[in-house]
């Protein structure tokens, strides 16, 4: 026997409710005889009534709205999940964790981005920050990210890579809605890292801000050399060399950022010192990648009191390789190495 169960679209209660309230009021104030008398008891009771209605009418349209709130807060979160992938804690030797802040509180969503991925050329990872934030910037992201994950594989040369992105985002902003920002205001900074099995870093910057490099009890920019114009303002130059930056040997920690970290201000206007904080936190123990994200974002929502005006991303790569990780081929035509215990991206 087959039972059917009679279901109100929600359509139907979202404009008959109110129908009904308005008609109700209607109905009490042409029908009722109480309605039709002047003194203070009858207007007393009718003002009850048109407030009981005007109540029930707001706190449904409320209602409604905070509805609607929660599934555009589901489906961002659900589009910055696919575009900022969770990051597990370990990929071929470097223990890895990621966070990202959006100054858009509604959205949960910004306009940074980072990825972490093993090849077999060596760990290569990008770190980005898009103009705007919130939703206008996800297709953006979205371009820039999709390409690095293909290219990272494909190029045997950082340079190339960045090439890639490059044409990924000229292509997006032509294919934008004419009615969208002018493409000659938009621009992505890009940083580009390649570490190699011997921890030797090389690096191609585009805009963004050098990470810090943590070592011991040191704590220093990983290089000090101009960086290139972002990616959008200007066609790449002809010759574009990598830069050298050393090595990052086993207990070395690398902390890449988006300048929303040093842009924040307090309510004095001083800006957050973040080679400061991270002076503080080498000299706790043990220093880990989340104990470092932990530290730093406590210390910006507390300069900022929580009212920080730009995205915010931090990622940490902390070597923790041993001489029995020799894998040449790293993780040769996947994303990332595989993981039984994947660590989720934070969204604070």
């Amino acid at each position: 026997m087959l039972r059917f169960k009679a279901r109100v679209p929600r359509k139907v209660l979202a404009f008959g409710l109110p129908t009904a309230w308005g008609a109700m009021a209607i109905t009490y104030k042409l029908t009722c005889p109480l309605a039709q008398q002047d003194g203070l008891g009858a207007r007393i009771v009718t003002s009850a009534v048109f407030f009981a209605v005007g109540t029930g009418l707001i706190l449904h349209v409320r209602r409604a709205l905070v509805r609607e709130l929660r599934q555009m807060r589901e489906v961002a979160g659900a589009a910055q999940s696919v575009l900022l992938r969770p990051l597990p804690p370990r990929i071929d030797g470097l223990n890895v964790a990621a966070a990202q802040l959006s100054a858009d509180r509604g959205a949960r969503v910004g306009g940074d981005l980072y990825e972490v991925i093993a090849t077999e050329h060596g760990v290569r990872a990008v770190m980005g920050d898009v103009r705007g934030h919130g939703i206008e910037a996800i297709g953006t992201v979205a371009a820039v990210l999709g390409s690095f994950r293909e290219a990272v594989h494909d190029e045997p040369d950082l340079r190339r890579v960045l090439h890639r992105l490059d044409r990924a985002l000229a292509r997006h902003l032509r294919e934008r809605a004419p009615e969208e920002h002018p493409a000659a205001e938009d621009f992505v900074t890009v940083l580009l890292l390649e570490i190699g099995r011997d921890g030797e870093i090389t690096a191609l910057n585009c805009g963004h801000p050098w990470p810090y490099l943590l070592s011991g009890t040191s704590v220093e920019p990983l290089a000090r050399t101009d960086p290139l114009p972002p990616l959008g303002l200007f066609p790449l130059p002809t010759e574009l060399p990598p830069v050298p930056c050393g090595s990052l040997f086993p207990g070395d920690s690398l902390v890449l950022y988006t300048d929303g970290v040093e842009d924040a201000r307090d309510a004095r206007g001083r800006f957050f010192s973040l080679q400061a904080a991270l002076a503080g936190v080498v000299r706790q123990h043990p220093v880990t990648p989340h104990a470092i994200l932990r530290s730093l974002f406590t210390g910006v929502l507390r300069h900022t009191r929580g009212r920080q005006s730009d995205d915010i991303a931090l990622l940490v790569l902390r070597n923790d390789r041993t001489p029995m990780e020799c894998n040449p081929l790293g993780a040769r035509g996947t994303a990332r190495p595989a993981t039984t215990n994947p660590q989720p991206t934070n969204y604070l």
